[in-house]
């Protein structure tokens, strides 16, 4: 997990609260100028059958917990990350191919729904309504070359966040390089509090 900044970072948080036990590093929590960043990288939870999907669904239970902590606070925030969630169906090439895996299960499904009814905003559907845009795409059967990608990697914006919220989008250029992620950067631009202040102002 990393988060990269111009500024210092501040309040750094190691590890998604709520379970001592848990060692694994997926969560990255900090805040850069005025703005609250969570990195998250969410289990996979694959195969479905075993320990991994449990875990999966604990940790998003642990998540949601840890951001009702964060939105109470009424801050802007951003829960930026691979979330390996498919949404919906216009989020995946093949719905049907994917309806047993733990990215599309409807128990994860079901899991960030809850989280986004907290009350986040997903940055890129803000902008995006068209479906079949994709953040992943598979290193097997030519997967990239025939655009059959999902959207797992999301950002979740607080409605501070959002209010101040100029663009977001996927950038499918770097998955195209030689040797490039399977994983595609998805990005959103958020105004600085005193310019969303004036534009509200003249709104």
């Amino acid at each position: 997990m990393a988060i990269l900044s111009k500024e210092a970072p501040r309040e750094l948080v190691r590890g998604l609260p709520g379970d001592a036990a848990d060692e694994q590093a997926r969560y990255l929590e900090a805040t850069i100028g005025d703005v609250r960043v969570a990195s998250i990288y969410l289990p996979n939870g694959n195969p479905v059958d075993t320990d991994k999907f449990a875990y999966k669904l604990a940790w998003m239970k642990r998540l949601r917990a840890r951001a009702k902590e964060l939105l109470a606070a009424e801050q802007a925030l951003v829960l930026a990350g691979d979330y390996n969630i498919i949404p919906t169906d216009d989020d995946v090439y093949d719905p049907e191919a994917w309806r047993n895996d733990a990215l599309f299960r409807p128990e994860s499904r079901a899991q960030f729904r809850a989280l986004s009814h907290l009350g986040f905003v997903d940055a890129f559907r803000v902008f995006h309504a068209e479906p079949h845009r994709y953040s992943f795409w598979d290193y097997q059967q030519g997967r990239w070359y025939r655009d059959e990608g999902i959207r797992i990697d999301h950002l979740l914006l607080s409605p501070q966040a959002a209010d101040r919220l100029v663009a977001a989008d996927i950038d499918k250029g770097p998955r195209g390089k030689e040797k490039a992620s399977d994983h595609t950067p998805v990005w959103c631009e958020i105004a600085p509090a005193r310019q969303a202040a004036q534009v509200a102002d003249t709104a």
